[in-house]
C-alpha cells in the first residue's frame, strides 16, 4: 500500500481524525481594533449578487468584503516592516504550510495572568519533556482563550490600558525565530503577539522577529484543547492573494485516533 493510500484509508476509517482548528468567519468575528490614529482594517460582509431571483433564478452568491487578516489568518513576512522585502503570501512554499504540530500548553497559566508571556525557557522545559521539535513545525501556544471567542469583549479583554492576552515575551520571539526547525506559530488570540506587546522592546516581538527571519503566524485558532502535545500534523490553507500581506485561512491538524 502506498503512503497516500494508507492515509486515505486511515481517514475513512476513522483511524486519523481531521480536527478544524478555524474560527467560523462572519460579520460578527473578533477582529484586531487598533488604536487612534492607526487605521483598522475591516472584517466580513457578504453583499448578495443573486439569491434564486431574477438577477440569477437558479443560483445564489455573494460577493465577499474581507481583510487579509480577519478570524482565523495566516501573517506572511510582508506583513511587517522586518519582512518587507520577503514573501507576499501567494510566495510561501506549500510545503512550510503542512508539517508536524507540537503544542505548548500555558492554560492554568494564562487563567491566572491574561498579560503571561512564553520566555525562551519554556520552550527548553518543553524540549527536555518532549525532546527536539522536529523539522518544518508549527508551535501552537494553548491558553485556553478560544473560550471567550463567542463574545468579543471577553475575547478581546481590554479595559483603559489596552487588551490583556497572553503571548510571547521579546526573548521568547527571538527564540522562536532562531529555531531553525520552526516554520510558524499559532494562538488562540486575535494577534500573535501578547494584547500589551505594544510596551515591549521591540514592540510586537513576535511579528517583528519571527516575521523577519521567514517564518509564520497563525491566528483565532480554535479546537487545541483537542490536539495532542505531539504528533498531530498541520494544514494551514490560506488564500494564494498575490502581493498579499496575509489571509483568512483554513487550518486543520490530523490527529491519530487514541
Amino acid at each position: 500500500m502506498s503512503v497516500l493510500a494508507g492515509l486515505v484509508g486511515a481517514l475513512a476509517d476513522g483511524s486519523i481524525e481531521v480536527v478544524d482548528l478555524t474560527t467560523p468567519l462572519s460579520s460578527d468575528t473578533p477582529i484586531l481594533n487598533l488604536p487612534q490614529p492607526l487605521a483598522n482594517t475591516v472584517g466580513l460582509s457578504l453583499s448578495p449578487v443573486s439569491n434564486f431571483d431574477d438577477a440569477g433564478p437558479a443560483w445564489a452568491w455573494n460577493d465577499v468584503t474581507v481583510g487579509e487578516h480577519a478570524g482565523t489568518h495566516l501573517d506572511a513576512p510582508v506583513h511587517w516592516i522586518t519582512g518587507r522585502d520577503g514573501k507576499s503570501v501567494d510566495q510561501i512554499e506549500p510545503g512550510r504550510l503542512v508539517g508536524p504540530l507540537v503544542v505548548i500548553d500555558k492554560t492554568t497559566e494564562a487563567a491566572r495572568n491574561p498579560d503571561f508571556l512564553l520566555e525562551p525557557e519554556h520552550f527548553e522545559q518543553w524540549q527536555e519533556e518532549h525532546g527536539q521539535l522536529p523539522g518544518n513545525c508549527w508551535v501552537i501556544f494553548r491558553t485556553g482563550w478560544s473560550a471567550r471567542g463567542g463574545n468579543a469583549a471577553d475575547f478581546v479583554n481590554a479595559d483603559s490600558a489596552g487588551p490583556h492576552t497572553p503571548g510571547v515575551s521579546a526573548e521568547g520571539a527571538k527564540w522562536l525565530a532562531a529555531n531553525a526547525s520552526i516554520s510558524g506559530f499559532g494562538v488562540e488570540t486575535v494577534g500573535i503577539d501578547a494584547g500589551q506587546a505594544a510596551n515591549l522592546d521591540p514592540m510586537f516581538p513576535v511579528h517583528s522577529f519571527l516575521l523577519g527571519a521567514d517564518k509564520y503566524g497563525l491566528t483565532s485558532l480554535r479546537n487545541v484543547d483537542r490536539l495532542p502535545t505531539t504528533g498531530a500534523t498541520l494544514v494551514v490553507a490560506p488564500l494564494p492573494i498575490v502581493g498579499g500581506t496575509g489571509s483568512p485561512a483554513r487550518a486543520y491538524a490530523l490527529v491519530e485516533a487514541s
